[in-house]
This record gives structure tokens, sequence and C-alpha cells, in this order.
């Protein structure tokens, strides 16, 4: 997991503990927070989270009561331009980014 190798753990470690501070100060999860700095995008955004549990869903739920200020959100676009470091996968597990989709003008109806 190219993630969590040497070379780029510290950094995407220290990008995390970064955003934890935030959600500290602001009183929700990592997660809430990122989800309210998605919806605090514009009005034609909307974040659109999926789960499979009703304790994740009322996390969910919770980030819209985030408010942002816009100092935060100049704080957290810095993080999200500088990026997490690492590849997600290693090299031979297939991605979307590595999948071939047939054209949909060879899909069959069935």
């Amino acid at each position: 997991m190219p993630r969590f190798q040497a070379e780029n753990l510290e950094l995407n470690k220290n990008l995390y503990e970064r955003v934890n501070a935030i959600a500290s100060r602001k009183g929700c999860t990592p997660s809430q927070l990122a989800l309210a700095w998605v919806h605090h995008q514009g009005n034609d955004v909307c974040p659109i989270p999926g789960t499979t549990k009703i304790e994740n869903l009322n996390q969910n739920i919770g980030a819209l009561s985030v408010k942002l200020s816009a100092e935060e959100m100049a704080e957290l676009e810095s993080f999200a331009s500088a990026g997490v470091k690492g590849d997600r996968y290693g090299p031979g597990l297939g991605t979307w980014q590595t999948s071939e989709t047939p054209p949909l003008s060879t899909w069959k109806r069935t």
C-alpha cells in the first residue's frame, strides 16, 4: 500500500492530524468535517456519502450542522491541494483507472 510506505506515511499522518485538529475544534468527526467541506463548495455541489449502517447515516446527517468559516475553508482547501501522498493501491491491483468499459453501443439489453 503506497500511502503507508515510509516515504509517504509521515506526510499523510501529518495531513490527517491537521484535519483532525480542525474537526476537534469544530466538535465533529474528521468524516463530518470532510462532508461539510464538500457541502460548502457551493449551491450546486452536494456530497453523496454511502453507508450501510444507521450509526454512520446519523454521523453523515450531523455533518449538515457543521459550519465552516472562510478561513477554515481556505485551510482545508490548502490540505486538499497538497493531496495525499502515494497511490491508494499498489501495482497489480485493478481499479477504475485500469478498467476498460466496453462502448455503450456493444451492450445488449436483456
